[in-house]
């Protein structure tokens, strides 16, 4: 028995102080090199190093930890990998954002010394996280962490784009891409945000160019890319347009000719029925141009800026020319008239700006094939299992509608492309190292889009392409991904069809998907609407046990969950509940040891029926820990801690351990250190460190609870009569209890009890248990019995199988009670006559929404109850006088 003892109060600070780095000293994170064991891993899914984690951080991780700890304890050879994300892009907009503020942009620094700025952001921010990281008790085997720039993880990075290119899956090509003007690289569609701007429909005429009078009305919300026009397409079904197709038109302000063609792209049922069409700066247009064969001019630079072929415009910013040109328009008369709309239109993910669809050479994973192959496996043995199974339809349709992937982006901060231009030649080279004349090629300057490195995570972090690392042949495929829902294309989609192509194998198992944390409104937590909540800051408060219970409990995978403060509370409350149970455990344990083991031979009804729920508790734990629904499995624990082993059974305990039955009373502290072992043990995974501190404080074996055994059924605790019997007893107390609650009768005056039983076989039940039935009702009398005549005036409560009584004459002074029960009636009345004048309200009725009416009509039911029941129990006692 260790001589230290838990404090008096419940410290979660003082709990927790030093716990981390002691698991760290002690090694219990590493896998555990059993080899006869079965392997279980999760990779983390790598936070971006470009600030703290947040509360949805805080949500993911702990699912996965719980996860990992229980299948320590359950004897499987564990591993929980770290690591970070690079995050290109996200990344460089933030070193760069702080650049700017110092007056400097990277191209004043150059690319060396600019890389640099950005691995010391790194290395900050990686510290924020290691620290973040070992405050939440992640129980994570740090000599395998990675990083995605680290030298393995960019080996495996070139060997995947050298094969893809090698097998035509990679290509370069000249196409439309959305374009970040202000980071100035390409983006993906799914780095694209799409919101509702206010913006306007531009109405310009677009004369004939051989100088028939008139011309074609086009309307445009982007006017500044008609300096890239190369022509105007209408529909050849539109009677509008037959006699003209074919022939030209003038680009108002530009004086450039373009040709009127028949596209179907142009819709006869919208506007006009004529599209201008700008090939280099809409990705329809493009298609357009390709089928005609159209010029495309590029009138912007990579900056947003409007370049030479914008003339005059030249320099200026594309909304600055927008204006500029609008108002010249409007003097020259070619501008019919402005429509202001709102419309949806795309924004950078990473830095806001609005995006531009720009032409541009770029290169592209041909998705097709690699899409197909994912759909087709989800369709085999070997499919992913999507938790919940509706979201395995958003991959699905994903992929079944995907596009070739850009996977260049004109960044500094990220992988190289491993290809090379000769600098005489121009002749293109792609390889996993540079060629051996290196002085005579140069490389690409474009890096890979994050999730190109990403998208390898759980294969690439356990060392292939070495398929004989060690780690890849024990712990490759992982067995579950936890993530959420909003990243299922972006990062799911792309590690199931890399891991398909290049191992052969589903990189896991499941992939168990959880929603949004939001505020306690409801509102996704933003830093535009300042509603984040820094999970540090909360485990200051309450600890971080307390948060990870908030964490599991109350939701199903898949769902958004709210933050609340009320819950923290109850959260913390209930973490104290358990500590001061276990110092009441702890202090009257005297000699027992850990290796003494129940013994069912010495059970009473109340340690049947514990051990029995302790039993069903395990089942049920382990069962929904399987099915990844740890809200219920919470419920379960808090269920079986609270209200059967702190309220219940350490109650009766007490009556034991005060008895003078010396051999009952040791017996009694076996079973209380045992249940409080099991109990810890079944915690362990959601709140390790108060467990932790509890459980080296008992009597204990090994040196720490996160690598001791998980708890088990024992058959030999199986008792459905004593949880039958013990349900009787414990429904008969709460019904007296909640009699004496209702004639605010306190527990230390002694009353009557009369129970009449329908269930005949309960008698000899509540007459054994008749000395603890007592000790929580404080009788004066009790009887048992079926022929019980029971008094006129007497409370009651059915239970299962019987009725309490408890007669009421001496209990309440008849007259208080009548002049309380009268001032109710007055009440109620006056709460039925408000409720019936707003429901008498026309103009109430007439504006109130259907709810709000049912609820009114509801209270006044309920009040009209409730006067009716006054009124009867009015009438009883008067009767009784």
């Amino acid at each position: 028995m260790s001589k230290e003892e838990l404090a008096p109060k419940f410290d979660p600070q003082e709990v927790e102080a030093g716990r981390y780095q002691k698991w760290l000293d002690q090694g219990v994170f590493k896998p555990s090199g059993d080899k006869k064991a079965k392997p279980y891993s999760i990779v983390i899914p790598p936070p971006n190093v470009t600030g703290k984690l947040h509360m949805g951080h805080a949500w993911d991780t702990t699912l996965q930890d719980m996860i990992i700890r229980q299948k320590r304890m359950q004897g499987y050879d564990t591993l929980y990998l770290p690591g970070m994300d690079h995050a290109g892009i996200a990344t460089q907009a933030k070193v760069e954002a702080k650049l700017r503020e110092q007056g400097i942009s990277r191209y004043d620094l150059g690319r060396d010394k600019f890389i640099q700025q950005v691995w010391d952001w790194k290395d900050e921010y990686a510290a924020i996280i290691h620290a973040q990281w070992a405050k939440m008790g992640l129980s994570l085997d740090y000599s395998r962490e990675r990083f995605t720039l680290d030298d393995g993880l960019s080996r495996a990075v070139r060997k995947v784009f050298v094969d893809l290119y090698n097998k035509g899956l990679i290509y370069r090509g000249e196409y439309i891409v959305n374009w970040d003007p202000q980071a100035r690289t390409a983006l993906s569609d799914i780095e694209v945000i799409h919101q509702d701007d206010q913006g306007a429909f531009y109405h310009l005429i677009y004369k004939y160019a051989d100088g028939t009078p008139g011309g074609i009305e086009i309307a445009t919300t982007r006017p500044e890319t008609m300096f890239g026009d190369t022509a105007v397409a209408v529909n050849a079904h539109d009677a509008r347009y037959q006699d003209v197709i074919g022939k030209e038109v003038i680009v108002p302000g530009v004086g450039r000719k373009i040709p009127i063609i028949a596209d179907e792209h142009a819709d006869p049922e919208f506007g006009t029925g004529a599209v201008k069409i700008t090939p280099a700066h809409d990705p329809n247009d493009f298609q357009v141009g390709l089928r005609h064969d159209l010029p495309r001019i590029n009138c912007m630079n990579d900056d947003g800026t409007m370049n030479e072929n914008a003339g005059k415009y030249d320099g200026m910013d594309r909304f600055d020319c927008r204006k500029a040109l609008v108002k010249d328009l409007q003097a020259s008369g070619d501008l019919i008239k402005i429509d202001p709309i709102v419309h949806s239109v795309g924004h950078s993910e990473r830095t806001g700006v609005q995006v531009e669809a720009r032409l541009s050479t770029q290169w592209f994973v041909k998705m097709k094939p690699l899409a197909e192959a994912s759909i087709k496996n989800q369709q085999s043995d070997n499919k992913v299992t999507f938790v919940p199974d509706r979201f395995e339809h958003t991959f699905l349709n994903w992929m079944e509608n995907i596009h070739d992937w850009v996977i260049s982006r004109q960044l500094w901060w990220g992988h190289r492309i491993p290809a090379w231009y000769n600098k005489q030649s121009g002749e293109l080279y792609v390889g996993m190292e540079a060629p051996e004349d290196a002085e005579n090629w140069e490389q690409d300057h474009d890096v890979l889009d994050t999730w190109f490195s990403s998208a390898l995570w759980p294969f690439s972090t356990m060392g292939w392409p070495d398929t004989d690392a060690p780690d890849f042949k024990r712990y490759y495929p992982t067995n579950t991904l936890v993530t959420g829902y909003d990243i299922i294309p972006f990062w799911v989609a792309r590690m199931i069809f890399q891991g398909l192509e290049f191992t052969g194998e589903r990189p896991f198992q499941y992939t168990l998907i959880h929603g949004l944390m939001r505020d306690e409104q409801g509102r996704k937590m933003s830093k535009s609407l300042g509603n984040g909540i820094d999970p540090m800051d909360i485990i200051e408060k309450y600890g971080a046990d307390a948060l990870r219970w908030f964490l599991t409990q109350g939701n199903k995978p898949g769902q958004d969950t709210r933050f609340s403060y009320t819950q923290m509370d109850a959260a913390w409350n209930f973490i104290n509940k358990i500590w001061n149970m276990s110092r009441f455990v702890l202090m009257n344990l005297e000699d027992t040891t850990a290796d003494q083991q129940p013994d069912p031979a010495t059970f009473d009804l109340s340690d049947q029926w514990l051990f029995a729920r302790l039993n069903d508790t395990i089942a049920q734990v382990t069962d929904l820990f399987d099915k990844f629904e740890f809200g219920e499995a919470d419920r379960a624990l808090y269920n079986f801690i609270w209200n059967e082993l702190a309220d219940w059974y350490i109650e009766m305990a007490k009556a034991v351990l005060t008895g003078d039955d010396e051999r009952a009373k040791a017996a009694k502290r076996v079973n209380l250190r045992y249940v409080l072992d099991q109990t810890l043990r079944l915690l362990q995974p959601i709140m390790p460190f108060v467990t932790e501190k509890i459980w080296l404080t008992m009597p204990h074996i090994g040196e720490s609870l996160v690598t001791a055994s998980y708890p088990v059924v024992h058959p030999e605790f199986e008792n459905a009569e004593a949880v039958t019997q013990m349900s009787a007893i414990i429904e008969l107390i709460r019904a007296v209890r909640g009699i004496r609650a209702d004639v605010n009768t306190p527990l230390s005056s002694p009353i009557d009890i009369m129970v009449k039983l329908q269930d005949e076989s309960l008698a000899p039940i509540f007459e054994q248990n008749r000395d603890f039935i007592d000790r929580f009702v404080h009788s004066k009398t009790m009887t048992f019995g079926a022929g019980i005549d029971t008094p006129a005036l007497a409370a009651s409560a059915v239970i299962l199988g019987a009725t309490v009584y408890v007669p009421l004459a001496e209990l309440i002074d008849l007259d208080e009670e009548i002049a309380k029960l009268e001032k109710d009636v007055k009440k109620f009345q006056q709460e039925i006559e408000r409720v019936e004048k707003k429901l008498g309200n026309k103009g109430f009725l007439a504006k109130a929404p259907a709810a709000v009416i049912d609820e009114q009509k509801a209270k006044q039911a309920d009040y009209a109850a409730q006067l009716q029941a006054t009124q009867a129990r009015i009438e009883e006692l008067e009767a009784a006088k």
